[in-house]
């Protein structure tokens, strides 16, 4: 059964979100959504992040494990390869925006260890997907993620003013409104 490009890209995007559905990414998810600046600059870095690193790890698995019977190597060569990656990252945006790189903090690095990235990667490959899929693929799931963080921002800002009991402030309620906006994601399941 094929599946039109349209449902492909909506099914990466809304209803198998990468965060909320299939919760990988969680860590910036809640740590940086406080502000929606942080939370949209946070998206930019793993937009280009998890397009490059999904395709260049693709094209690593194909060219140089596959054909040298190194598959096993996958998780090692991946996290190398997204290593690279947010470390260049890392350094165009301390030249390009310094307030932006001092705003995202220690959450920049972390991109290193984002599960949603080497997440995608490992999806690339274990779905399958031709080259044009995994493109599509890295840049409609990176869009999800940007969009689950900006709601979450746009969320959590309007948190921040309202009266809010002690006991729910912070992190415990940051996890009920994702598993909320999940369910929400969610429900459009039917529809793939």
């Amino acid at each position: 059964m094929e599946q039109s490009w349209f449902m492909f890209i909506l099914s990466a995007i809304i209803i198998n979100n990468i965060l909320l559905i299939r919760f990988l990414g969680n860590c910036p998810f809640l740590g940086v959504t406080t502000a929606m600046d942080s939370a949209l600059g946070m998206s930019a870095a793993c937009i280009f992040v998890n397009v490059l690193s999904g395709v260049l790890c693709w094209i690593f698995q194909k060219a140089v494990l596959d054909t040298l019977g190194l598959e096993y190597l996958q998780t090692l060569a991946f996290i190398l390869i997204i290593a690279g990656l947010v470390q260049f990252v890392e350094m165009v945006v301390q030249k390009v925006s310094p307030a932006l790189y001092r705003a995202l903090g220690i959450y920049l690095p972390l991109i290193t260890t984002n599960c949603m990235i080497f997440g995608v990667a490992v999806l690339n490959i274990r779905e399958d997907y031709d080259f044009m899929h995994t493109v599509v693929y890295s840049i409609a799931t990176a869009l999800g993620f940007s969009l689950a963080m900006v709601i979450m921002a746009g969320i959590r800002e309007r948190m921040a003013i309202a009266n809010i009991p002690k006991l729910l402030d912070g992190v415990p309620l940051g996890l009920i409104t994702a598993g909320m906006i999940g369910l929400t994601f969610y429900g459009l399941a039917g529809i793939s």
